[in-house]
């Protein structure tokens, strides 16, 4: 029989898909620095090469791996809790703070407690960040501000708001450099949570799709302990982290560890009681229930 090209592609019996080849997890990627040293590790351990990488802002990220685009991502704790049916979280694992984070701020020209009816700019690309800042606000500040939404630009925002929400490099840079320049406070969002229920936030969940947990239980056991052992080898290099990023961020090595050192990427007990107490305030309002389960892999 003649094993042409064509004849293989056209002959009797030759209709058959051809087998799915092996494809590399889709895996998000977080363009923010709060995420350098979960993946930096991997970057060092060669992990990173067994990954098909998309890097991204929260928000996008999210919309990503809901839409079925990724199979592991960070998520932002709104979307996750939204979306949780679909989803499962790895344990240990997280973006979140237990007092100030550094990198999700308000800052204002005048004190909180005067922003009633006033105009605070969202300069944030996560929901969480702009929710908990919402929260925080009209609950312990009891002040319901006039919302707009537009680019964490601190100079332009403050030239038509009173105060603005600002999260990831952009909060950095205006909670160490541009605030005080421009003689506004501000206030750290982190911090304030922490003063006012006691308990630790977490601003974004690792989840992986429900059906590829199911489907690939091996692998993704094996890029859970990758991404944790990843956050450990990190955290143990930390200076050299923060000397190699600061090469290309406009922040110095000192900062970047104490903004690395400042972060908590746990996951455990102590931070599901932060998201529960956070869910329980927001969760009717922001579209997901009071009670909502949080599932952890494995669990």
């Amino acid at each position: 029989m003649d094993n042409s090209p064509a004849d293989s592609a056209n002959g009797p019996g030759r209709h058959e898909r051809p087998a799915a080849p092996s494809v590399r997890p889709r895996v998000g990627h977080i363009q923010f620095l709060n995420c350098l040293p979960l993946y930096w590790g991997l970057a060092r351990t060669g992990t990173l090469l067994d990954l098909e990488l998309t890097k991204d802002t929260p928000d996008k990220l999210s919309e990503q791996l809901i839409r079925g685009e990724l199979d592991i991502a960070p998520v932002t704790l709104v979307e996750y809790l939204r979306n949780a049916g679909e989803l499962v979280a790895l344990p240990d694992i997280a973006v979140g703070c237990d007092g100030p984070v550094m990198s999700c701020v308000i800052a204002s020209q005048v004190p909180l407690d005067r922003l009633d009816g006033a105009r605070v700019a969202l300069g944030s690309t996560s929901r969480t960040s702009i929710r908990l800042a919402q929260l925080l606000l009209a609950e312990r500040y009891g002040v319901q501000p006039e919302y707009y939404t537009c680019p964490p630009d601190l100079g332009l925002m403050m030239q038509e708001a009173d105060a603005a929400v600002l999260i990831g490099d952009a909060a950095l840079r205006a909670n160490l450099h541009y605030g005080p320049k421009l003689g506004l406070d501000v206030h750290d969002l982190g911090a304030m949570w922490k003063e006012w229920t006691g308990l630790p936030f977490v601003f974004a969940v690792w989840a992986v799709r429900r059906e590829y947990a199911a489907g690939q239980p091996e692998l993704t056991a094996q890029l859970h302990e990758a991404f944790l052992a990843s956050r450990d080898l990190s955290l143990a290099e930390v200076a050299k982290v923060a000397e190699q990023a600061s090469r290309w961020e406009a922040l110095d090595q000192e900062v970047l560890e104490r903004y690395f050192t400042t972060l908590d990427f746990r996951f455990g007990p102590d931070q599901l009681r932060g998201v529960t107490e956070f869910a329980r305030r927001v969760g009717p309002t922001t579209g997901f229930p009071a009670d909502v389960r949080v599932e952890l892999l494995g669990h």
